[in-house]
């Protein structure tokens, strides 16, 4: 056999959270729980696609106008500028004043992905920071865009189950200025743990001291408190200091439209003088990487967005969504506490978002996995969507019991 020029290609490691969602899936067992994947499911353990992007789908497809033209590199700016709108609010300053401006993304990885892009080619920063932990994407999005010193600061606290505020700001007061610093502006992924607001202003005072670039990954507004204005608050906190700054929205989770794509980039100037040759460059990215983005998703949010009766509608549907994972952390934590699990489990209930850090161990998880086929990360982070009224009882006994059993 010739020579192959693939002979040395070495296999890579397989991305846990599918992999483990492939062990969920293979599985036979009658009760068989996925707590793994970053998706939200119905008390029925069922997806669901929000009755108001149904409503709106409809309309969609009965519109003969709609083509499937090519949007714009830049994507749909009807769409864009009410997502900035919605996370920095239409009020804020620095949407008054012309210092904001926007690009649709392929969800909120595109807007990662398109952020290190600008931040390592366009402005030359070659430092990034994130949490430790973190979403397992961050690094690796860095790392591809030719980042040469990918750092942690300290974020969990294992001992507290909460966050390690002292830790995260020492770090930070170590890094290099010009250091892109991410920033989970809400439901903290993997940890569900989430500064309190005068921590972020000290967080806010430290990236100022530094001269810190603060990129914020907006995942989660309203689907963590089901309040859009709260959930974004560390966003509108920083724009208001005055920060140069950068956000990528995701409305996977928000919307439940995963497989759509959707996204956007919010870019914060101190000057709108620098918007036009801003946004030439983000031309330029997107061209060489994708071209430009698709239509559907964009279509749909944007019509939500800027059609009031919809809006509200919407808003119903996230109270709704963060509502029963509200319900589903009250639930476990009542469980464990009443099974007499040891330890304290209050942090199930001050976590916030579609994510818990449990305080379960590798050995514990894998033993969830092996004996009660209830499948997690080994980290012990569980998605609180994957419980329901008919399975948080088997969960919180299975828990119990690897707990009480397994070191």
């Amino acid at each position: 056999m010739a020579d192959s020029r693939f002979a040395e290609v070495q296999q890579a490691a397989p991305i846990e959270v599918f992999a483990v969602s492939k062990a969920f899936t293979d599985s036979t067992h009658p009760k068989k729980v996925n707590l793994s994947v970053g998706a939200y499911r119905t008390d029925e353990a069922k997806p669901w696609v929000l009755p108001v992007v149904r409503k709106v789908e409809v309309e969609l497809a009965a519109d003969n106008s709609l083509t499937h033209e090519y949007f714009p590199i830049l994507g749909l700016d009807v769409f864009s500028a009410a997502a900035a709108r919605m996370l920095l609010g239409a009020s804020h300053p620095a949407i008054t004043e012309g210092r904001v401006t926007w690009v649709q993304t392929l969800s909120g990885t595109g807007g990662l992905r398109v952020a290190a892009d600008f931040t390592g080619h366009v402005l030359k920063y070659n430092t990034v920071y994130y949490s430790s932990p973190t979403w397992g994407n961050h690094r690796l999005i860095f790392q591809q865009a030719g980042f040469t010193e990918l750092r942690q600061y300290r974020y969990w606290d294992a001992a507290t189950r909460g966050l390690d505020i002292d830790g995260m700001i020492e770090d930070l007061s170590k890094a290099p200025e010009n250091s892109v610093i991410i920033l989970h502006t809400c439901a903290h992924n993997p940890t569900g743990v989430d500064p309190t607001h005068d921590q972020w202003k000290k967080i806010a005072d430290v990236v100022a001291e530094k001269k810190l670039f603060p990129l914020f990954d907006s995942a989660y507004q309203g689907f963590a408190s089901g309040d859009l204005d709260n959930d974004a608050w560390a966003v509108r906190h920083f724009a208001e200091r005055g920060f140069e700054m950068m956000s990528s929205q995701s409305f996977s989770k928000n919307f439940g439209l995963y497989n759509e794509r959707i996204g956007n980039l919010v870019v914060v100037l101190k000057d709108p003088a620098y918007i036009t040759p801003t946004r030439s460059q983000l031309t330029l990215l997107v061209r060489g990487a994708y071209s430009n983005p698709p239509c559907h998703g964009a279509r749909i949010v944007s019509k939500v967005l800027n059609d009031p009766a919809l809006f509200e509608e919407w808003k119903g549907c996230i109270k709704t969504m963060s509502g029963r994972i509200i319900e589903m952390r009250k639930g476990l934590r009542e469980r464990l506490e009443k099974l007499g699990t040891p330890g304290t489990w209050d942090h199930i209930t001050s976590q916030i978002g579609m994510f818990s850090f449990t305080g379960l161990n590798a050995k514990q998880s894998k033993y969830l996995g092996d004996k009660y086929h209830i499948f997690l990360l080994s980290s012990g982070r569980i998605n609180m969507c994957g419980l329901t009224t008919g399975n948080i009882d088997y969960v919180a006994e299975a828990i119990n019991d690897a707990v009480c059993n397994v070191s």
